[in-house]
């Protein structure tokens, strides 16, 4: 997801070249986790799906290989450069702000938001929304970072390569928490379900811990902020070149912040 305003909201720009290698890497690292609950939500042939803050292309795929020519998949984001390709048969690609526009017609039996509200300033207004877009019965499913909850990169802070990568992603969160990003969001998730009515709600946390995707998102994630690194005065740009050799040579374990996934159903 992407803001307009470019000193508030999602830091990293999907307009940004490496937009596409980041969304790539968080499909490989998170699909399987996002359509396991999907499956286990009962989301099927005939159903309408909104997919909020789409990104890249894979989750409204997926979503529509399950609802079939008769269903409906609705993907929309701030910035649709990455989703439009997709669009077409039922899947449907809207530039829209889910704290600020309408939530699109029609009624929903999955709205599903994936790293995402964590980014949004207006937060609880967007949850407000995509609870008001579900159908009686239907099915919220939220998935957020929460970086409070393991804040590390390198969990295994062993010499000055994990060392540095740890500092460099302490930089990360101050820029994120400066642009509004609420770094505990995630575990507010099953609370913030009840509270909006929800029944049945429920949630997991998924953490990896060392997997070659999260080496490409988080080279991609350095060279993507860079310039406000050092900027901010929060690295140097011989400390990003170090940092980007190391996690290049795939011998440093990297870890992603745990994302929490929670569901619930409208009654």
């Amino acid at each position: 997801m992407a803001e307009n305003d470019p000193e508030h909201g999602y830091l990293l720009d999907n307009r940004q070249t490496e937009a596409g290698v980041r969304f790539g890497a968080l499909s490989e690292l998170f699909d399987p986790v996002t359509f396991r609950h999907v499956d286990a939500l009962g989301i099927g042939a005939g159903m309408r799906c909104w997919e909020v803050g789409a990104g890249g292309p894979s989750v409204p795929r997926g979503l529509a290989e399950r609802v079939g020519p008769g269903g409906a998949v609705v993907a929309t984001d701030i910035d649709v450069s990455w989703t439009q390709d997709v669009a077409g048969g039922v899947i449907e690609v809207l530039a829209h702000d889910v704290a600020a526009d309408p939530p699109p017609g029609g009624g929903f039996d999955l709205v599903h938001a994936r790293l995402v509200l964590v980014h949004v300033v207006d937060r609880a207004e967007a949850l407000r929304r995509m609870v008001r877009a579900l159908r009686p019965g239907g099915r919220l499913l939220l998935e957020d970072a929460d970086p409070g909850l393991q804040p590390l990169l390198c969990p295994d802070e062993s010499g000055p390569e994990q060392r540095l990568a740890n500092r460099l992603r302490s930089g990360f969160r101050s820029l994120m928490a400066a642009r509004g990003a609420d770094l505990a969001y995630g575990r507010t998730l099953p609370r913030l379900l009840r509270e909006a009515g929800l029944e049945d709600v429920r949630a997991d946390a998924y953490f990896p811990i060392t997997s070659p995707a999260c080496a490409v998102l988080e080279a991609a994630t350095v060279r993507q902020i860079r310039g406000r690194l050092v900027a901010a005065g929060l690295a140097t740009d011989e400390e990003i070149e170090r940092h980007l050799a190391n996690v290049a040579t795939g011998r440093i374990d990297l870890a992603t912040a745990p994302m929490i996934s929670a569901w619930g159903r409208r009654p």
